[in-house]
């Protein structure tokens, strides 16, 4: 069984599949080149959900420290 394609160099490929390392390379430049926009868009759209969730995630430990204070506050005055 052969390892998935992106783990494996040009050569490899290219000697797998009896063909010139020079060719393969090409492809997968051309690849490169015409979904490289596409991959910097899904980046972009993966570092702002990132900072989404950030966000969130400060608010939320901002609420749980106030909500651990209220407690605390309301538990000392039932005493």
């Amino acid at each position: 069984m052969r390892s998935p394609v992106k783990d494996r160099t040009i050569a490899s490929v290219a000697a797998s599949y009896d063909l010139v390392p020079q060719t393969v390379g090409n492809w997968v430049a051309r690849y490169r080149k015409e979904h490289s926009s596409q991959e910097e868009g899904e980046a972009v759209a993966e570092s702002a959900q990132i900072a989404r969730i950030r966000a969130e995630n400060r608010e939320l430990r901002q609420e749980n420290e106030f909500l651990k204070k209220a407690a605390a506050f309301f538990a000392q005055e039932q005493r």
